[in-house]
């Protein structure tokens, strides 16, 4: 499944989620899910994303295995169907929105509960989605400043180029024929 779809499914799910071990289950999936995405970013993303997206696969590889769940025992991530990352913009930025939902979840169960290890679990957790959320926004940060970088090589080039097209210096020197003034005779063109 697709990065961005996949995000969206555990947001749904996270949203759906009733109960403390259904919200235990959801952020342990968003771990495994951030270190998906991130693994395949340092493998296949954008060079300028490759350490932050390292950093981000060895963060939720980390966190996951902090929170006591079956499905964490199990091994059964809905990160294993990851199968492409088209758009890393739009997954960050839902990837960044799961964490943070997480994050608040968390709060809410560390808040509740009476038991000492599991409230320490969803501070661990907590800490884990806020370093990861951390690096997303990390990774963001950086495909904005090479858009920016983008346009004003853009811009550079339209100030070089003229506000009538591309100026390519005399007459001829972009391949072209040479045209010279011409004048009407009476009865012919010169």
């Amino acid at each position: 499944m697709e990065a961005e779809r996949l995000v969206g499914v555990s947001r749904r799910a996270l949203a759906q989620s009733r109960g403390t071990p259904d919200i235990i289950a959801e952020a342990w999936q968003a771990q495994a899910l951030a270190q998906a995405i991130g693994s395949r970013l340092a493998a296949d993303g954008p060079k300028e994303l490759r350490g932050e997206a390292r950093g981000l696969s060895e963060i939720g590889g980390r966190s996951s295995g902090s929170l006591d769940h079956p499905a964490a025992r199990a091994g059964v991530a809905r990160a294993a169907q990851l199968s492409g990352l088209a758009e890393p913009r739009a997954t960050l930025t839902g990837l960044g929105m799961l964490l943070g939902e997480v994050g608040m979840a968390l709060v809410g169960v560390a808040c509740e509960t009476d038991e000492q290890g599991l409230y320490w679990q969803c501070m661990e957790a907590i800490d884990a989605a806020d370093e990861s959320l951390d690096r997303v926004h990390g990774m963001l940060r950086r495909l904005d400043e090479q858009e920016r970088e983008r346009q004003q090589d853009l811009e550079r080039g339209r100030e070089r180029d003229g506000p009538y097209g591309a100026v390519r210096g005399p007459a001829g020197s972009a391949g072209g024929p040479v045209v010279t003034a011409q004048h009407f005779d009476g009865d012919r063109w010169r």
